[in-house]
Order: structure tokens, then C-alpha cells, then sequence
């Protein structure tokens, strides 16, 4: 399955994948590295919160820091460089943190709710202004959920400095493979957003494909050939219930993408003869053929507002990007530089468009910026990465990347300079999706 070329026949041909679904099942966890950092980034201190009794499985200032860190916004103090852990507002000595040229600090406690529940209070403070940000007790929780809610903290932390929401509690789902020939086992997963509490929503002998995420979160649409024809499934992750969308005709079906609003599926299907992309109702299972091309067609993906169609083809003799209405009408090509482009995905506001880029035998990830006049930049080294996704909010982005002679992940802050590497111990990594936010 390692991909030595990168045309779009080669894309297509490497949807060949047999599934046995079921409900979600545990997995082994990635191996989380994070690689790089940010001088300028914003300075918070995260101190460890105040407990009392025996030690908790999930060090919720770690989780936070490590949260922060990782989006490249901020950079944390580090845990040997902490000198005083203040637990309350009247603790806290402002000249200690402006010496240590802090910008905010974090405070918390935890406290036992009984029956194995635990609540947790946190408080956000500007070093400067000596003044309160934030200052919430979250409901009680259990013991084993304390990594979400570290995560939900760091998402309101994020949302106070910065006035974007944050994503850190959300999922990605992501495809492993684990040994090699027929004894290869690919499995799909999803896990929390830095890789942690990993679950099993599908496991095959044969390769897996092209998960995507529905917006709501419950569902996940995919790629299988158990039939003995491509077929594309969607997938409650919860009951492990699924249902076949398309595969009853021969030919290709694959590349599922959800509209915004959950209610259609774009695919790129081959059974009058060429791969074009389709809008399928999933209410009336009604198909409306959007291309018409002796080229291939592939890889659609929505605008956020549904109005507009995202897609790969070579119909201009290399693989690019091209945008054309939801509703159908002629395509424009959108990308321009590189030898070849494809594999777009597009941030929650438009304004940033990722895609895979190819100059030579190196794919790399990289944006183009409408809000900096279409200025692109490079997210990754390459030389061979692939399948790029957009955190909700669009201050990260993940991917999949050839590391030596293994498959990873990165997730990458938007600037590129921080990455954090998700590798599995003993297989390999691929076909990452970054699911949306998920209801409190």
C-alpha cells in the first residue's frame, strides 16, 4: 500500500478494501511526540491542580499544557521552571510569574465527588492586569473521563485569549495497519484529538479507506469492497449499525464527502463509465451527476456553506483543484502552483484551502490563504504526505506522512511550526479525519 506514484489512477485503483464492522472495540493507544515549538507564542503558566488523596490516572494540568502547546498559539511553562503552585486567586504571587515572564496563568483543584466522580475547578488569570479570566467548577466526572475534561478546559482557555473556540475536545478518526501480506489487519479508529482513548469502529484483513466524518459526529462514511465491488457504507461509531450508500453498480464508488447540513453525500462513482462526482440525497438515495469529462473525477469535498463543490481532476492534464456548484454548472480550476494539487480540504470560514501539493516525486501539505491574498504556504517537509483535514476551528490541521519506513500522523498548528507526530508501536498510520465539535 505504499505509494511510490501519486496520479489520481494510482488514488483510485488503492480503493480495494473488505470490512467487518461492529460496535466500537478498544485499541492500542499512538505513541504522541510533539516536535517543535513557537518562541513568540504566548507564555502561559500551567500549574498542578490541588488534590487531596491518592494520585488521579490523568494529570489535568499535563493534559491542558500539552493541549496548549501543540496549537502553537501558546507555550507553556515547563513543570520544572514552576516555583510556586498557588490553587486559589489569593494565592497567587504576580511579581513570581512576571519575573518568569508569564502572560496568564492556571490554577485548579480537584475535589471528590463520591461514587467515583471527582469535580474539577480551574481559573485563568492575566499576570499582568493581576485580573480573572475564567473561573469554573465543571460538572462532576469520572475518574476515567478526566482527559476530556482537561480538554473541554483547554477549549475554554483557547476561546478566552484568543476568541476563536477551541477544538482539543473533539476526535480524529484515522486507519491503522498492523503486519504485512495476507497477515496484514487494518482497523478504522477513532480517538480523541491527540490520539488518546482510541476505539475500534471497523477491523478488516484487507485495507480500509477514506473515513470521513458526518457533522454532527455520530457517524462515519467509508470505503469497502466485501462485496467483491467498491461500496461505500455509512457507520453509526457507537452501535456499529451501517448502512450501504452506493456499490450496488459496478465500477468505482468511493471518495464519500458529508454536506454541511448531513443530508447528501458527494462520491466519485465509475458506473457509466468514467469517474465522476455524484450528489446523493441519503433521504430519497436520489443521485444527481454533477461532472461530465472524459477525465477522472475525484476527491469532492463540500464548501461550509454547501454552496459549492471542491474536486480533484486531471482533465487539464495533471491533477488539480476545481470548484464548482453544489447544484451542478461548469467547473473553475482554483490551483495554480505546483505540478500537481489534489486532496483539498477547505477551514470551517473558506478562507483556507489545504491540499496535497507535487513538485517532482515530493507531496507535501500546503494552504493557500485567501485572507492573506492566496498567499500559500507549506505545512510539511514531505516527502511523500497526504490526506490533509482541517481541525474545526482551523488552527490545526492533520495528515498522514511517510516517516522513513513507517506511516504517521502529524497534527500541525496552521503556521506549520508545530507538529505533533502520532505513530503506532508496531504498524503503521493513515487516512486521517478530523471529526467536528462535539456537544457538551
Amino acid at each position: 500500500m505504499r505509494r511510490s506514484s501519486r496520479s489520481l489512477i494510482t488514488l483510485l485503483l488503492l480503493f480495494i478494501a473488505g470490512l467487518v464492522a461492529g460496535p466500537a472495540m478498544a485499541q492500542q493507544s499512538l505513541n504522541v511526540q510533539i516536535v517543535g515549538g513557537v518562541k513568540s507564542a504566548t507564555p502561559v503558566a500551567v500549574v498542578p491542580f490541588a488534590q487531596q488523596g491518592a494520585p488521579l490516572p490523568t494529570d489535568i494540568a499535563d493534559v491542558i499544557r500539552n493541549d496548549l502547546n501543540r496549537c502553537g498559539k501558546f507555550r507553556s511553562l515547563a513543570v520544572s521552571e514552576i516555583v510556586e503552585q498557588p490553587s486559589q486567586g489569593s494565592d497567587i504571587k504576580f511579581a513570581t510569574w512576571r519575573l518568569l515572564k508569564q502572560d496568564y496563568i492556571v490554577i485548579g483543584r480537584i475535589k471528590d465527588a463520591g461514587n467515583g466522580m471527582v469535580t474539577v475547578e480551574y481559573e485563568l488569570w492575566d499576570v499582568n492586569r493581576q485580573q480573572r479570566l475564567l473561573g469554573n467548577a465543571m460538572p462532576p466526572a469520572s475518574i476515567s473521563d478526566l482527559r476530556g475534561v482537561a480538554h473541554q478546559i483547554a477549549d475554554a482557555i483557547f476561546q478566552q485569549i484568543t476568541g476563536i473556540p477551541g477544538a482539543f475536545w473533539t476526535r480524529i478518526a484515522y486507519v491503522t495497519m498492523v503486519g504485512s501480506g495476507n497477515n496484514a489487519t487494518y482497523s478504522l479508529i477513532v480517538a480523541d484529538s491527540d490520539g488518546y482513548n482510541p476505539q475500534v469502529v471497523a477491523r478488516s484483513h484487507e485495507a480500509l479507506l477514506s473515513p470521513k466524518w458526518s457533522p454532527d459526529g455520530t457517524r462515519i462514511a467509508y470505503v469497502s469492497f466485501e462485496s467483491g465491488n467498491s461500496a461505500v457504507y455509512i457507520q453509526n461509531i457507537t452501535t456499529g449499525s451501517r448502512q450501504l450508500i452506493s456499490g450496488r453498480a459496478k465500477g468505482i464508488n468511493s471518495a464519500p464527502a458529508w454536506s454541511p447540513d448531513g443530508t447528501k453525500l458527494a462520491l466519485s462513482l465509475s458506473y457509466t463509465g468514467n469517474p465522476e462526482i455524484y450528489v446523493m440525497d441519503l433521504g430519497s438515495r436520489q443521485e444527481t451527476r454533477l461532472t461530465r469529462s472524459l477525465a477522472i473525477n475525484t476527491e469532492p469535498v463540500w464548501s461550509p456553506d454547501g454552496q459549492s463543490i471542491y474536486f480533484t481532476s486531471d482533465r487539464s492534464g495533471r491533477p488539480q483543484i476545481y470548484r464548482m456548484s453544489a447544484g451542478g454548472g461548469t467547473p473553475e480550476r482554483v490551483s495554480f502552483q505546483g505540478q500537481q494539487n489534489l486532496d483539498a480540504a477547505i477551514s470551517y470560514d473558506s478562507k483556507q484551502t489545504a491540499m496535497v501539493q507535487a513538485n517532482g516525486n515530493v507531496y507535501r501539505i500546503a494552504i493557500v490563504d485567501q485572507s492573506l491574498g492566496g498567499q500559500v504556504r507549506f505545512l510539511s517537509p514531505g516527502p511523500i504526505d497526504e490526506s490533509p483535514s482541517f481541525a474545526p476551528n482551523a488552527s490545526m490541521l492533520i495528515y498522514a506522512a511517510t516517516d522513513g519506513a513507517r506511516d504517521v500522523l502529524y497534527a500541525v498548528s496552521n503556521d506549520g511550526l508545530v507538529r505533533q507526530r502520532l505513530a503506532l508501536a508496531d504498524g503503521d498510520v493513515r487516512q486521517p479525519s478530523w471529526g467536528p465539535y462535539r456537544k457538551q
